[in-house]
């Protein structure tokens, strides 16, 4: 095993999901479980087929991954150089599963037919959906995985006429509890909602607490779903069409619907609740510390403190809605336009990098507005810095606009009255661009005038 470890902490590092950049891996063994049986491919080679579960420690709290390989006879791995892992022992070599169609066809198979693989401490569970479509079966799927992901690894199956493409994800950081994305488009999808694609099914999975070996978690491990091909995402259609000053309006009022209808499905499902003083002052604390971290690291927003504080203020005392589950991390990106079908909504995780048990409690809805209109804001942003000699007036005209069409669809479909709640609306769209600042001062430095011409707008009024 350690020698294993060795192999994954070295190759860790060079992976997008990998959350520890910078800092060299301390890998402890949590558990592994493998298939119910040995795997046979499609040359009757015999390969192993595991799933490993490691404590990364050089990380306070220690972040748990869960690690897909395939080991093959190196004589015979044809993979490219990029998603190899290493070699352990001599004469076999470690593939990083989801990139191996060995590793493919097993994780269809347990989504799509279910069924349990168990190995040293933990327990993996394939749960198929109860509406799902008719997806293509591990005989005669094709697969390939999906490049630029961040924090997850998913992989595209196609198969023959009259099957639906199916995409899984693959979820690389494991917390306990069910993943949102599982648990709230399962919903939406099985109570027939056309905003979301239709889910396939999931693979859950128990495991020893990193903390106290003796105790046991239980936590999500892949989400399968239906994919959609020959899709733009909502931030390529809306940056094509501001780029070509093309109206937007039409489409834009359409996505508020779509959110607001979501929304409506989503409380119906699920529920609401009145948010009492501990919901205040947990969410304004988050925003004060968010803004203490900014001024730090952004010290030209000092001279804005005092207002941007005077607009958490105002939300303070202003009314609240009720508390419902949300999206979580919204915004053009996580939205796609299906031909004849319109929007559909993607990717209900949440932010990953929040711990579980907040991305499952409810929430304000108007966070997902907010994070749309910061959307529209950096289409302006972006257009203003890839193209300096493009009208300034007529991009941040037609940003206004988008945002106003956006805000009178949701409006619309949702019966919620938006001018009485616009100090809550605009304190957390405020909070956004603060957390923006960070970001952008420590990723991209050249773009950190987009949430500073944002915070200096809100914080004026």
């Amino acid at each position: 095993m350690d020698s294993t470890l060795a192999c994954l902490a070295a190759w860790m590092p060079r992976q997008r999901w990998y959350a520890g950049k910078g800092r060299v891996p301390s890998l402890r063994f949590i558990a592994a479980w493998d298939l119910p049986d040995p795997f046979v491919d499609e040359s009757s080679t015999l390969v192993r087929v595991r799933t490993f579960i490691v404590a990364d420690e050089s990380a306070l709290p220690a972040v748990v991954y869960q690690i897909p390989v395939v080991a093959r006879a190196t004589s015979t791995v044809e993979v490219d150089a990029a998603h190899l892992i290493g070699s352990p022992e001599p004469g076999t070599t470690l593939i990083d599963g989801p990139h191996d169609r060995s590793y493919a066809a097993a994780l269809l198979r347990l989504v799509t037919v279910g069924g349990e693989g168990m190995g040293a401490g933990a327990l993996a569970r394939g749960i198929p959906s109860a509406a799902r479509p008719t997806a293509p079966t591990a005989d005669t799927m094709s697969a390939g995985v999906v490049s630029g992901e961040q924090s997850n690894t998913s992989i595209v199956y196609r198969g023959p006429e009259g099957t639906a493409p199916v995409i899984a994800k693959v979820y690389r950081q494991l917390q306990p509890g069910v993943n949102p994305d599982i648990e709230l488009q399962t919903a939406l999808a099985e109570a027939g909602s056309p905003f979301v694609p239709r889910s396939v099914g999931s693979v859950s999975g128990m495991w020893p607490d990193p903390d106290d070996g003796r105790l046991s978690v239980d936590g999500s491990l892949a989400f399968a779903q239906e994919f959609l091909p020959d899709v733009e995402d909502a931030w390529r259609v809306a940056l094509r069409a501001a780029a070509a000053g093309e109206d937007f309006t039409a489409r834009a009022t359409a996505l508020g619907e779509a959110t607001a209808r979501v929304h409506v499905a989503l409380a119906d499902l699920f529920g609401t609740r009145a948010p009492d003083a501990d919901d205040r002052a947990r969410t304004v604390t988050g925003w004060r510390q968010r803004l203490s971290i900014a001024i730090a690291e952004v010290p030209a927003l000092s001279a804005s403190r005092a207002r941007i504080e005077e607009v958490y203020a105002r939300a303070l005392h202003s009314p609240w809605p009720p508390l419902q589950r949300v999206h979580g991390d919204f915004h053009l990106g996580q939205v796609i336009l299906v031909p004849r079908r319109g929007w559909v909504l993607l990717d209900f995780e949440g932010e990953p990098m929040r711990p579980m048990a907040e991305r499952e409690r409810p929430d304000l809805a108007l966070r997902d507005l907010a994070g749309m209109l910061r959307s529209f804001d950096y289409i302006a942003g972006s257009i203003r810095l890839d193209q300096p000699d493009a009208s300034r007036t007529s991009v941040r005209e037609w940003a206004h606009a988008a945002r106003r069409a956006y805000l009178d669809g949701y409006a619309a479909a949702s019966a919620v009255d938006l001018d009485a709640q616009q100090p809550l609306l605009d304190a957390l769209e405020l909070d956004k661009a603060v957390y923006e600042a960070i970001y952008e001062s420590r990723n991209r430095p050249t773009w950190i005038a987009i949430p500073l011409r944002a915070i200096g707008r809100l914080a004026t009024g």
